[in-house]
């Protein structure tokens, strides 16, 4: 009898750490969906993730897939999702290697479905023999759609280089 008491006991204590796991994990994830600010950020750091990955379907994830979506980068511009994915996103991400990306001295405000965020980037890769590196600022806006937050625009810009000093004219 003692044994199937202590046996009932033990189920009991397993179903009863179950349950507050559960429960905890539940609250975490109720914590994030109540947070916007957290969630931005959250999409904003898997999409670096996935750009330094070279991972196409992740990043599709943190985008809108439709015409809504603009990109300023470098004094150009891509209008809706297949135009940046096919003629900017993809081939860069092909082309990149060993890319590092990071996002710093983010601030995110939002305001209903409507989000925006301002960072520093900083992006390191090799491209074919040559390794570059990056730094400038950035801003991204977002729209929550259904339960998600998506990326609508993107522009980025790099800081000016010195113009190259020009030649002295020639003295005779």
């Amino acid at each position: 009898m003692r044994h199937k008491s202590a046996a009932r006991l033990n189920a009991l204590m397993v179903g009863l750490v179950a349950a507050t796991l559960a429960v905890t994990v539940g609250f975490k994830k109720l914590e994030a969906a109540q947070d916007p600010t957290e969630a931005v950020r959250e999409l904003l750091a898997r999409s670096t993730t996935a750009f330094e990955r070279g991972d196409m379907a992740a990043m599709e994830k943190t985008w809108a897939n439709d015409e809504s979506v603009t990109v300023f980068e470098s004094g150009h511009a891509n209008y809706g999702w297949t135009d940046y994915r096919d003629h900017h996103l993809g081939p860069e991400m092909k082309e990149m290697k060993n890319t590092k990306y990071t996002l710093s001295d983010m601030k995110v405000k939002v305001s209903g479905n409507s989000a925006w965020a301002t960072f520093k980037y900083a992006i390191s890769a090799d491209i074919g023999s040559r390794h570059v590196d990056g730094a400038g600022l950035g801003t991204a806006v977002l729209e929550k759609r259904g339960e998600d937050w998506r990326i609508v625009h993107w522009h980025s810009s790099a800081p000016r280089r010195a113009p190259t000093p020009a030649a002295s004219p020639a003295k005779n």
